[in-house]
């Protein structure tokens, strides 16, 4: 890989480039919280060649959903099955767009 790829994968949401360390640092919270919605199934981190956790920033941005809603005194359970659930509403939503916009109008 040379350089310019690398600076490529910069803006790929789903490039894996956090540590646990930094991804608990960055979202203001513990390795431990991080553990625990991966067990939970929210996010599944990718391991480096030395089987360290790494995210993307798609990852954190659904950590910082889960953390929001357990902040507000929601269990990590529930938190990390109302974020499933949002982003499987968003995706329908997306996909019921694209079908309406691909769909020509009926003549009445």
């Amino acid at each position: 890989m040379t350089a310019d790829d690398s600076f490529g994968r910069l803006d790929d949401d789903d490039y894996p480039a956090y540590t646990m360390g930094r991804a608990a640092e960055m979202l203001g919270t513990t390795q431990g919280f991080l553990r625990a919605i991966g067990e939970a199934r929210l996010i599944t981190p990718l391991r480096s060649a030395g089987g360290h956790r790494r995210y993307s920033r798609y990852q954190l941005r659904i950590a910082a959903r889960a953390r929001e809603l357990v902040d507000n005194g929601t269990s990590i359970e529930a938190a990390c099955r109302i974020v499933i659930l949002e982003d499987q509403l968003e995706e329908a939503r997306r996909i019921n767009a694209e079908y309406r916009n691909a769909t020509p109008p009926k003549n009445t």
